[in-house]
């Protein structure tokens, strides 16, 4: 049991067990891929080791890999996922579905110019969606801290948990670390870790970043 100050809101941000996607790092973005075997088991090893740490919310991306990895911790809560689309991965637009190691080859400049890290770039559109370009980083980025201070705000000096994905999480850290949008990432960011923040005066601020102690296997960084 967590004692919270009024004035604290404490994040658990937790992102979703692995998919078969990310053993073979196939980009994601909003595709609905589903919790593999072994993101099933991290997804009930989280909940075990959650059961008895008091929430008074579980928030869920809408995509199956994070709603599942969610459920599995309100089950030992005996509380209702809360669903909310803002905290889906970043749209990547016709990177999605793709290896990573295929991207050079379609997408030579675009490629490139992804891994630069233009906070304002977007990607080539979907062929059966020619306005699906996807978000920028910048775009991304307002969407989740909006969604992570809306809640913050709403359950002010209680405890939260909220599931989502790799580049949420990064979102979380960089604004976190008072990083710019266009710095090199610099912290691993596991399948079902536990990613401890807490909003005080108008402020994120990391407590303690990716714990998989209660996963004891290893697990995998960043695929999203």
């Amino acid at each position: 049991m967590h004692n919270v100050s009024p004035q604290v809101t404490e994040l658990l941000l937790i992102r979703h067990g692995e998919t078969a996607w990310n053993a073979v790092r196939r980009l994601q973005g909003h595709l609905d891929i589903g919790l593999n075997t072994e993101g099933q088991r991290q997804a009930q090893a989280l909940g075990q080791h959650l059961a008895t740490d008091k929430l008074a919310a579980i928030i869920s991306s809408d995509l199956q890999r994070a709603l599942h990895t969610a459920q599995a911790i309100a089950d030992q809560q005996n509380i209702d996922v809360q669903i909310d689309a803002r905290l889906r991965e970043r749209c990547f637009g016709d990177f999605e579905g793709k290896l990573y190691s295929e991207l050079p080859d379609v997408y030579p400049q675009e490629y490139a110019l992804w891994r630069s890290r233009d906070p304002d770039l977007h990607f080539p559109a979907k062929p059966e969606d020619p306005n699906n370009r996807g978000e920028s980083i910048r775009e991304f980025h307002q969407r989740v801290i909006g969604c992570l201070r809306d809640y913050a705000a709403h359950y002010a000096g209680q405890r939260i948990a909220l599931v989502a994905h790799g580049g949420v999480l990064e979102c979380a850290w960089r604004e976190a670390s008072g990083l710019p949008l266009n710095a090199e990432r610099a912290v691993t960011i596991f399948n079902a870790s536990i990613n401890h923040f807490r909003f005080e005066n108008d402020r994120l601020q990391l407590i303690e970043w990716g714990q998989v102690a209660h996963l004891e296997k290893e697990v995998r960084d960043e695929i999203t």
